[in-house]
């Protein structure tokens, strides 16, 4: 039985939405959790309503940080009703709150776009604020981490394993020139044991022309999704990880429902179900596990037609809805 994780990168967007900083609780709120559209909620509540629909598990990875703007009630308000639907919430970190806290900044001022871009104790300091801080506003304590933007380093892994979280889902090998600086290969695409954590890689495909694509909502079609992971399932691999953010089905300027990218999540929850030896999992019941030394994961080959296919519905998509 192999094991997909639907995993969720929950967090209010610090960057600018139609020119201004989304300084508002309330409206970053609307924009980039709850999503909400002419249709009605389309961020975190619909996410939560299909994954009951289809009896899916998946993993909230909910950023904490900017409670040094709006206080701990602001994540509270992200957190309760990921529980409520008895969904799993892990800890990510944007470190780009610390430059919006100005003086509210608690580490001495020190500013930075990654958690990479922190020594290490500075990243043990940052990462424990951001675990208490989560925990505070009403979660479990966490097991698992991924780094806002992918941007961890081995020392991130260190200060993770320093302060008592497991496992490490930052490492995306598809992406090998983005902000991700742990130090493995477009090889490993399996968990493995790495700087004293768990790391479990983002998803990949093939891609044409050589290289890889990450398995990202917005990044593959329903297609490739489905392929992906029977693919993953018949080589004998133990998890496939999917990644999503609470924002990705909603254009944040327009505030349009994006039905295509929608649809891919709906089908995903919907085949997911039916596949033969396949189930969702998360971190707090049934983490992943190291990979066998055996075995040898190769992605899903790059195929020109599913491509074609996949190249003029993100046409479409983004000619109707523009980009996120």
């Amino acid at each position: 039985m192999m094991t997909v994780y639907l995993t969720i990168d929950t967090e209010y967007s610090s960057g600018l939405v139609e020119g201004t900083r989304l300084s508002d609780r309330a409206e970053n709120y609307a924009r980039s959790i709850a999503c909400i559209s002419p249709e009605g909620p389309i961020g975190i509540p619909h996410k939560l309503r299909l994954l009951e629909e289809y009896g899916q598990k998946a993993v909230f990875f909910v950023d904490p940080m900017p409670a040094l703007v709006w206080g701990v009630a602001a994540i509270e308000d992200v957190v309760a009703p990921i529980l409520e639907a008895g969904q799993d919430v892990q800890l990510h970190c944007h470190t780009e709150w610390l430059e919006i806290a100005g003086a509210d900044n608690p580490f001495g001022g020190r500013t930075g776009t990654n958690i990479a871009d922190f020594a290490f104790e500075d990243q043990c300091r940052i990462l424990e604020y951001a675990r208490d801080t989560l925990v505070a506003a009403g979660a479990p304590m966490p097991v698992a981490f991924r780094a806002g933007n992918y941007g961890a380093n081995d020392d991130t892994l260190r200060a993770l394993a320093e302060i008592g979280i497991a496992y490490d889902t930052s490492f995306c090998p598809a992406i090998p020139d983005g902000d991700c600086k742990i130090s493995l290969t477009q090889d490993d695409l399996v968990p493995i044991a790495h700087c004293n954590v768990i790391e479990v890689p983002i998803g990949s495909i093939g891609a044409v022309g050589g290289g890889l694509r990450h398995a990202q909502l917005t990044a593959l079609s329903l297609r490739e999704m489905r392929a992906a992971v029977r693919h993953a399932r018949d080589a004998g691999q133990q998890q496939f990880t999917f990644v999503s953010h609470s924002f990705e089905l909603f254009n944040r300027r327009t505030l349009a429902a994006n039905k295509i990218v929608r649809r891919r999540f709906d089908g995903l929850c919907r085949d997911l179900k039916s596949m033969r030896r396949v189930r969702t999992g998360n971190y707090r019941d049934d983490p992943p596990a190291i990979a066998p030394q055996a075995l040898q994961a190769e992605p899903l080959p790059a195929d020109p037609i599913r491509t074609g296919l996949r190249v003029a519905e993100q046409l479409v998509s983004n000619t109707l809805y523009g980009a996120l």
